[in-house]
């Protein structure tokens, strides 16, 4: 059992892959055990699930202050080593980028406590070249499958490492929407379907664990030449973030992909008590050229009939 379990775009899969270890990047199942007024619901499922998921280790960041807290929670509630990545909120300086890489360093180090093995250049650079062209697939599938299918592929090349042999192609019907917002627990894929029952389809994934949160394409020459330079900037670089400052990167992709799959609307898809994403709400709905759908979605499971109505109302002004 060589799991470590982690739920941040921002930790990356190969790094740990290639110290031999198995990234799980966990959608964890919704619960109310454990929580308190004012504790965000993805936060409460993360810490659950990993204290309840075999594994050898858990990684969380510092992106928001509800899953900075967590390392504590944990190791309070169960025996399981935990590591807490900094990721800086400021990211356009030299000094962030190389405290990142420096905490890429640290991480490594965390591994091989728990039975890691430091990688050589060159089996870090497969690693890194094993996971980019299954990215590479899944963005080839962009626009051409179901956005769902598409959405559930990412999660399963961060859960275990592979992708679907076959993602089919299937012309998108209903009007076309994007999806924004924090990560997806596993129940919350159904606002796929539920889209779908409104009479839409969305078109574009930008929540915090979808095609957004993908890095980059990584520059086959600096990866020869300083892999663990090019890991950081496909990562740290370019990930569009709600946490981010300045967090430009965001609005740059969403207005780029909005326009590019001809979205009609954005769904804003935001946990009650997430500070990160909840404050975008305003300026969302004032750069964006299309309509917003402020949907908050709380403690339990979504209550399917009220986000379907709401859905349905929101298709229908878009009309």
């Amino acid at each position: 059992m060589k799991n470590v379990l982690y739920t941040c775009p921002f930790a990356p899969a190969e790094w740990m892959a290639a110290y031999g270890l198995k990234p799980m990047r966990i959608a964890p199942n919704p619960t109310r055990e454990g929580i308190t007024a004012g504790l965000c619901p993805f936060a409460a499922a993360f810490i659950h699930a990993a204290c309840n998921t075999p594994a050898r280790a858990v990684v969380a960041t510092t992106v928001c202050d509800q899953m900075r807290r967590s390392p504590e929670i944990i190791e309070s509630r169960c025996d399981r080593p935990v590591f807490l990545m900094n990721v800086p909120a400021t990211w356009r300086t030299a000094s962030s980028r190389n405290l990142y890489r420096d905490e890429l360093a640290r991480l490594g180090r965390f591994l091989e406590t728990i039975g890691g093995s430091e990688p050589t250049q060159s089996h870090l650079v497969e690693t890194m070249l094993h996971y980019d062209t299954m990215r590479a697939t899944l963005r080839a599938a962009a626009g051409k499958v179901k956005s769902g299918d598409l959405s559930r592929a990412i999660a399963q090349l961060y859960r275990n490492g592979t992708i679907p042999d076959d993602l089919t192609a299937q012309e998108p019907s209903g009007a076309p929407l994007a999806l924004a917002g924090g990560p997806l627990r596993s129940t919350d894929f159904e606002i796929f379907d539920l889209v779908e029952q409104a009479g839409g389809t969305i078109v574009l994934d930008a929540t915090a664990g979808g095609e957004m949160t993908m890095a980059s394409p990584f520059d086959r020459e600096h990866l020869k030449n300083d892999p663990v330079g090019e890991l950081a900037d496909a990562y740290f670089g370019r990930i569009p973030h709600a946490m981010r400052r300045p967090n430009n990167q965001l609005y740059e992709y969403l207005n780029r992909q909005i326009v590019a799959r001809g979205a009609k609307g954005l769904i804003y898809r935001r946990y009650q008590w997430c500070d990160t994403w909840h404050g975008e709400t305003g300026r969302l709905k004032e750069s964006l050229s299309r309509p917003v759908l402020d949907l908050a979605a709380g403690d339990d499971e979504s209550d399917g009939a009220y986000v379907l109505t709401r859905i349905q109302a929101f298709v229908e002004m878009l009309k």
